[in-house]
């Protein structure tokens, strides 16, 4: 608790030490417009004092007559009393003095640098250095009856020093300082506080060690990590986002689609729900992405994609798809030889060496020639195994799978390749299976056909099994959707989707409840 309050007390003291600078900032500044206003106001009162004594008759008849000039001077002196300025000059055409508070000036010739304008019907304010500091001048010509300047009047005042500004406000300085000291100072321990919290009680060199850390620790990151906030700005781009994208230098604070368009990153900020195991291909390469919003606080504030290179994701499903496919063959073979080793003892038990020799040449021719047409029409080993798995996994099933004796597979569309089509036949095979586990028909069977031209290759999968309702087929793609019940169903579809969207493909799907469902997938090859 004391640590807590002294970092408190650390940020309220720099806090207040920005406020009072501030405050001083603003205060000079404030003292120098009062001052220029100031200076504004006494200008303007020592041209109306300055008018007033260019007006007297006294001043006129005394400047026209030399007899009455004894009156000028006192005239002068008593508007200099009544109206608190340093002094009232009154002098002729020739620049004689006629009246000054220093008596020994009265008649001797004035050499001022600002008075020349005044003597040519000029009024104005000017401001000259003198021995008593600056002071403003007032300059008004003195006229006579006919209209005809005779004189000019000049009245001058010493202007007052910033410190005399600041002693007639003082009152009211001190009190506007106090309030201002007394809020900025409870203002700086609030704020102090709110930073506090928004930095979890960290302090700087805390918030530094983390930055340092959590940047080391996505730098270090074997995956690539990509992250925007919401006005759809990096935030995030380790090392190894860079070498798989292919990008270089600093693009942190740069725009995700200045940078990489085609991430799909953005549109987490508007579906603001996360995508998992989507393939994408960026910048050429083809990946393996999960993006996911940033929440905080209940509001998406960003999102973030952790992508792998899909050449070392699918070398890793490879070898667990194949370890799965063999060991679910060997599983089926192993049944299905057991079954027809019993058939074979049994008829040997018999007596019937001929029945049983005959039996064994069939299964084994049946079972080369169906080798040899996959061999010759589908060239992918991967594939010609999972045809020959899911066909013996048919007959143990008690479902006949038919592949159409015209099929021909020689390559794949462009982006896809032999991993996504052993996804997309494998989960289309098995359900069909599970359409038909329940059914109770005499005859249940599966066809498969693959046709390819160098413009299009299309797959087809057909089963007579129960089927699907109208509204069950518009959600069959949608991630986690089932039928079946149970837990970690609704994906294989989804899959599909995902691999049919990436091949830009096509899937149309021909359904009736009880007679069956027929897939057609087309891709096109460029």
């Amino acid at each position: 608790m004391l640590q807590r309050l002294k970092i408190n007390w650390k940020i309220a003291i720099l806090s207040f030490g920005i406020v009072l600078f501030s405050l001083c900032i603003g205060g000079t500044i404030l003292l120098g417009s009062i001052v220029r206003l100031k200076e504004e106001e006494l200008g303007r009162r020592l041209l109306v004092t300055a008018r007033t004594v260019a007006q007297m008759p006294e001043i006129v008849s005394g400047i026209a007559d030399p007899g009455m000039r004894d009156g000028i001077q006192l005239a002068a002196e008593r508007i200099r009393i009544i109206n608190d300025v340093t002094y009232v000059v009154v002098m002729d055409m020739h620049r004689l003095r006629l009246s000054h508070p220093v008596e020994s000036k009265i008649g001797t010739i004035s050499s001022g640098a600002d008075e020349g304008p005044a003597f040519a019907e000029h009024s104005y304010v000017s401001k000259a250095e003198g021995e008593l500091g600056t002071a403003l001048r007032a300059f008004v010509p003195i006229m006579n009856a006919e209209h005809a300047q005779v004189g000019v009047a000049l009245v001058g005042r010493i202007q007052p020093t910033v410190g005399q500004v600041l002693l007639d406000l003082s009152s009211q300085a001190y009190v506007v300082l106090l309030i201002s000291l007394l809020f900025g100072l409870w203002g700086s321990w609030k704020l102090a506080q709110h930073i506090k919290r928004q930095m979890f009680e960290l302090e700087p060199h805390e918030i530094a060690a983390l930055l340092l850390e959590r940047t080391a620790t996505f730098n270090a990151m074997h995956e690539g990590v990509i992250a925007i906030d919401k006005s759809e700005r990096i935030t995030i781009f380790n090392e190894k986002a860079k070498q798989m994208l292919k990008v270089s230098g600093d693009v942190v604070g740069k725009s995700i689609w200045e940078v990489l368009p085609d991430t799909r990153l953005p549109e987490i900020l508007e579906l603001n729900h996360p995508i998992f195991n989507q393939e994408l291909v960026i910048q050429d390469t083809p990946i393996m992405s999960n993006r996911v919003p940033v929440t905080v606080g209940g509001e998406t504030v960003g999102a973030v994609a952790i992508f792998q290179d899909r050449t070392e994701a699918t070398r890793m499903a490879e070898e667990l798809t194949g370890v799965r496919t063999f060991v679910d063959a060997l599983r089926v073979q192993n049944h299905e030889y057991m079954n027809k080793l019993h058939t074979i003892g049994g008829l040997i038990q018999l007596g019937s060496n001929e029945k049983a020799l005959d039996y064994l040449f069939e299964m084994t021719e049946q079972k080369e020639e169906l080798t040899r047409f996959l061999d010759s029409r589908i060239h992918n080993e991967s594939l010609t195994g999972l045809l020959l798995g899911k066909i013996s996994r048919g007959r143990e099933l008690g479902i006949e799978v038919t592949i159409d004796r015209q099929s021909r597979l020689e390559r794949f569309p462009e982006r896809l390749d032999h991993h996504d089509f052993v996804i997309l036949l494998g989960n289309l095979l098995e359900n069909a299976f599970d359409a038909l586990h329940h059914q109770t028909m005499d005859s249940k069977h599966i066809f498969i056909s693959l046709e390819q031209d160098d413009q299009v290759l299309s797959v087809l999968v057909e089963d007579n099994g129960c089927g699907m309702e109208e509204s069950v087929k518009t959600r069959i793609f949608k991630h986690g959707f089932t039928t079946k019940g149970g837990g970690g169903r609704g994906i294989g579809l989804h899959l599909i989707a995902g691999i049919v969207q990436k091949g830009g493909g096509s899937v149309q799907i021909e359904s009736t409840p009880g007679e069956g469902t027929t897939f057609i997938l087309t891709f096109p090859m460029q």
